[in-house]
């Protein structure tokens, strides 16, 4: 046994760190999210948050705002010039055609509800995050409807200084 008493990262620690380098091509400064689609721990599909092909980026031009007001009050302000990471990494797999039924998805927060309803179509059955994301109720109820198996590796929450959460 070796006295260095190296331990090798786990395979949802490994996939999401290079899902966080993923990200780092995110042409968003409000999300720099990134996204792997992973089956028999090998990679298929990336992703990362960013405009259509094509369109200009948010570093580019700014942001796209929207703002929600939630039922409970809250308000919270979304760009919507990107694609997110998880559609992102959907999207490419499918170009290529690449099967990602059955497979795993690591991405940096808690999807959208819009990602979790195409990852669940996809067929996509375990869903890891890094960390969790302020507008995840709905996600994660139907992630369970549907028997998906969801992991947070952290209970630290995104959020941005422009929200207004109760």
């Amino acid at each position: 046994m070796s006295e260095n008493n190296y331990q090798r990262p786990s395979w949802d620690e490994y996939f999401i760190a290079i899902a966080e380098m993923v990200g780092s091509r995110g042409s968003c400064d409000r999300g720099r999210a990134g996204c792997i689609i992973a089956k028999d721990r090998r990679i298929v599909a990336t992703g990362y948050v960013g405009s259509p092909c094509g369109s200009p980026h948010c570093d580019e031009v700014g942001h796209e705002m929207h703002t929600v007001t939630h039922e409970n009050g809250d308000v919270t302000r979304h760009c919507i010039r990107t694609t997110h990471a998880e559609q992102n990494a959907i999207c490419e797999a499918a170009r290529m055609g690449i099967s990602i039924d059955g497979s795993t998805l690591y991405c940096k927060m808690t999807p959208c509800y819009t990602c979790a309803k195409m990852i669940i179509n996809a067929g996509i059955k375990k869903v890891v995050c890094a960390q969790d994301y302020h507008a995840s109720i709905r996600s994660k109820e139907i992630f369970k409807e549907a028997g998906l198996e969801l992991i947070l590796l952290s209970e630290e929450m995104t959020t941005y200084k422009d929200m207004k959460i109760s």
